[in-house]
């Protein structure tokens, strides 16, 4: 067993990686909105970066442990507690069965993830175990989670198995949750965590592209359509604030600000989109697509966020104010393999950690 769903809050889901290979039959790519702390969280617990996890969005879920487990959280701050004390996030934490974990209201950011040592271990569909809530299929029957739900945890790997033989960790793993755990499991105590930390690069919706007077900044790439917007709206696009609206979800962001105008109205031919998608449709008010986003659209694209900067986009909340910044897709491309190479620098770290 993993764990048990005592309340789901207002939006769990299971996701992964994404199931990558059918857009072009239709099937959206989905998988964690904010990658970064899947893949964080993940690697924290010896997972594969992919592993199936928890999403939780705004609102935090009720969970029970039904086995001892190694877990790690990271994204949106949903002041995770158990046994009356804060569960730190960015780290391995070893919890004791029958252990209720409880989460509240993001304070910032908007996607918070649950990994368990093992991933959750739910049938994967189309390659994914991810859920995709519109085409009814992936994680728990293609639904988010409620009340009642079990959610196996799979076999963890020989590197999280260590501090979890014998029920509790132990002197295998002196530089892991073990060197924690073990007096703690001795104690009777309900929980354990060791004194390093992952964070802050888990939790995407913080740091310096976030700021009292600009809100979130998403670096993003003018795209072919550009020339089809007003020069007026091609300025106003990458000058003026938009607010996020409060009907956005894992589709889409959706934008309230300045509208856009094309310089003709006219019928564009559908053709495949992609999450980063700035579309605009007839009412000039952008949509910024997420991992859930459809594979075709017609409206037309101003530009695309940089890939690097889409776990940013996943931590926006209703309300929250957005801008964006042009850059060239060289430097996106720069970005992403700078992000890419300090992913692998923080694998590497935590093998160091973990036995």
């Amino acid at each position: 067993m993993g764990l048990i769903v005592r309340s789901p809050g207002l939006l769990t889901t299971v996701q992964d990686g994404g199931r990558a290979g059918y857009r072009a039959i239709g099937v959206a790519a989905g998988g964690a909105m904010d990658e970064v702390a899947l893949r964080t969280a993940n690697l924290i617990v010896g997972n594969p970066e992919g592993a199936a996890a928890l999403e939780m969005t705004l609102a935090g879920a009720e969970l029970e442990a039904a086995d001892d487990l190694l877990i790690a959280v990271t994204g949106a701050e949903m002041s995770p507690a158990a046994d009356g004390g804060r569960l730190p996030m960015g780290r391995p934490v070893w919890v004791r069965r029958g252990t209720v974990i409880r989460f509240g209201r993001a304070a910032r950011g908007c996607r918070a993830y649950v990994a368990v040592a093992g991933g959750i271990d739910v049938p994967p569909v189309l390659g994914g175990r991810g859920t995709d809530i519109r085409a009814g299929f992936g994680g728990a029957d293609g639904r988010p989670l409620r009340a009642g739900d079990a959610l196996p945890a799979g076999a963890p790997s020989a590197r999280a198995a260590a501090p979890r033989a014998g029920g509790a960790p132990g002197a295998g793993a002196p530089a892991g949750a073990g060197a924690a755990a073990a007096p703690a499991a001795a104690a009777g105590r309900a929980w354990a965590a060791p004194g390093w930390c992952a964070l802050p690069g888990g939790f995407a919706g913080g740091g310096s592209a976030r700021d009292a007077a600009d809100g979130v900044v998403l670096r993003a790439v003018p795209f072919a359509d550009t020339d089809a917007f007003t020069a007026e709206s091609r300025e106003r696009f990458f000058r003026e604030p938009y607010t996020a609206a409060p009907d956005s979800d894992r589709m889409g962001v959706r934008l309230a600000g300045p509208p856009l105008s094309l310089t003709v109205r006219t019928e564009m031919r559908s053709r495949g989109v992609l999450p980063g998608a700035v579309q605009v449709p007839s009412g000039g008010q952008p949509i910024v697509l997420g991992a859930d986003c459809q594979t075709t659209g017609g409206y037309p694209v101003i530009a695309h966020v940089a890939a690097v900067d889409l776990p940013l986009l996943a931590q926006v909340r209703p309300g929250d104010r957005v801008r964006f910044r042009p850059v060239g897709l060289d430097e996106a491309h720069r970005l992403l393999l700078r992000r890419e190479a300090n992913m692998r620098l923080l694998a590497a770290g935590l093998r160091c950690r973990l036995p």
